[in-house]
Formats: C-alpha cells, sequence, structure tokens
C-alpha cells in the first residue's frame, strides 16, 4: 500500500509540477530589471507592471475585451437559459440533431469556426467589426451555456415542478419561480465559464478584430511579434490573478447558494 501511495504521490506531483511551474517562470520573468524576458531573472523590479498600465493599446484592448465578453455572455445566457430547458424538458423529432447543433462550437476547431464566422459575418454580411466580434463569441460561448445550465436542469427533479404546477402555476410561472431559483449556482457557473472563456479567445477574435478593434489576447500575440520585453509577462500575471479571483469568487457564491438551498 506504502508503494502504492508513493508512486502516486510522484505523480501528482510530476502533474502539479507541469500545470504550476511554467506559471511560476512566467511569474518570475514577470519582475525582472532587465529590459528582456530572463530566467532567473536579473534582479528585482515592478516597472513591466507600470508599463502595462502606461500602455494605451494594453488598456484599450483590456476594456474592449472585457466589455465585449460581457455582453457575449448576457446575450448568450439570456438565449441559452430557455434553450437549455427546453432540450432538458421538452421531446421533439430531431432533438439529438438539434443538441448536436448547439454543441457543435465544441466539436469544431476553433480556427475553423472563426475562418468561417469571418466569411460569411464580415464578407457576406458585412457587419461592423464590434458587431461581427461579439456576435462571434457570443456563438463560440453558446455551448457552455447551454451544457453549464442543461446540467443543472436536468439535476433538478421534474416532480418539484409538477408539483407546482398542481398547485396551479402554469408553466411559464413554474419556470420563473421554481426552475430559475434551484438553478441558480448553475448558471452562475455557467456564466463565468462563458466570460473567462470569451475573454481569452483568440481563434475566433482574430479572424473577427480589425483597425481600432482589438481584443487583449490579439494585442498582447501583436506585442510579442515585435517586442521581447517581461511586459507581456506581467500582464499574464495579472490575468490570471484575475482568473483566480473570478473562480474564487464564483466558488463563494455558489457555496452560500448551496446552503441557501439546503435551508429551504
Amino acid at each position: 500500500m506504502k508503494r502504492k501511495h508513493t508512486g502516486l504521490l510522484i505523480v501528482s506531483l510530476a502533474v502539479y509540477g507541469f500545470l504550476f511551474v511554467p506559471l511560476f517562470i512566467v511569474a518570475a520573468t514577470s519582475v525582472t530589471s532587465a529590459s528582456y524576458v530572463s530566467f532567473p531573472p536579473v534582479g528585482f523590479s515592478l516597472k513591466w507592471y507600470g508599463k502595462v498600465f502606461a500602455s494605451r493599446s494594453f488598456m484599450q484592448s483590456l476594456w474592449l475585451s472585457t466589455r465585449i465578453s460581457l455582453y457575449a455572455t448576457l446575450i448568450a445566457l439570456i438565449a441559452g437559459i430557455p434553450g437549455a430547458y427546453t432540450l432538458s424538458r421538452c421531446e421533439f423529432p430531431g432533438k439529438r440533431l438539434l443538441k448536436n447543433f448547439f454543441f457543435a462550437p465544441n466539436i469544431i476547431p476553433q480556427i475553423v469556426m472563426g475562418f468561417s464566422l469571418f466569411q460569411f459575418i464580415i464578407l457576406k454580411l458585412r457587419l461592423p467589426v464590434t458587431v461581427s466580434l461579439l456576435v462571434g463569441l457570443t456563438v463560440a460561448i453558446s455551448t457552455y451555456i447551454l451544457r453549464g445550465v442543461g446540467s443543472s436542469i436536468e439535476s433538478l427533479d421534474y416532480a418539484i415542478e409538477e408539483a407546482a404546477m398542481s398547485l396551479g402555476l402554469n408553466r411559464v410561472q413554474t419556470f420563473f419561480k421554481v426552475v430559475l431559483p434551484n438553478i441558480t449556482s448553475g448558471i452562475l457557473s455557467a456564466f463565468l465559464l462563458a466570460f473567462i472563456s470569451a475573454f481569452n479567445n483568440v481563434p475566433v477574435t482574430i479572424f473577427l478584430s480589425g483597425p481600432g478593434v482589438v481584443t487583449l489576447p490579439v494585442t498582447m500575440m501583436n506585442y510579442m511579434e515585435y517586442n521581447y520585453d517581461p511586459a507581456v509577462s506581467a500582464l499574464s500575471v495579472m490575468l490570471m490573478i484575475m482568473s483566480l479571483a473570478i473562480m474564487l469568487i464564483s466558488e463563494r457564491l455558489l457555496h452560500i447558494s448551496g446552503a441557501a438551498g439546503m435551508e429551504e
């Protein structure tokens, strides 16, 4: 038994090392005082973090990514909740085909989907770049909303809805008064996952970006083509901290939601 536990411990440490060592290297290179990316870092300086905030392109693309990702997630959520409920509770011809269609963005390679959206949205429909980017990200993250919310609905006992309808509520009232309050944690987790996916998306946004409308990941890629300083490392650390904060907040909110549901 001890040998088995030792082997499992070694494998676990190797996996965690494989995951976290690159993050540690990025964090270390962000505080170097050298004018180039170096590991181990040369000296200690926080000037690269200051350069991130002083960079107009970084700040503009950060604001754009946050705004577009938030709008896309809200639109996907508004459309995805009724869609997830329909796919989970209703039986109709072609249901499996419709599910496969909605889950296609997760099956098709993102680079292929980005090129297809570019051909259709920009070249065929000739929509503005900002609108094209919003539509493209909404399509790309719709799968996360449908799966996250759908799994919460399917885990909810349908007998609760039947009991509510037997007491006089119609299906719409049951949905808003019974279903939604019981899937709050699923909606929140799907929202956060979709937002992070939209914010960090590169394959789709690189095709749908245009002059003056460039998301933060694309800006970082363009910056690294012509610069080899640790400013991108500093920005990466800030994004890691933001993602970690979102995960901790969501875990806290989900815990509170679950505790409230148990009390009820």
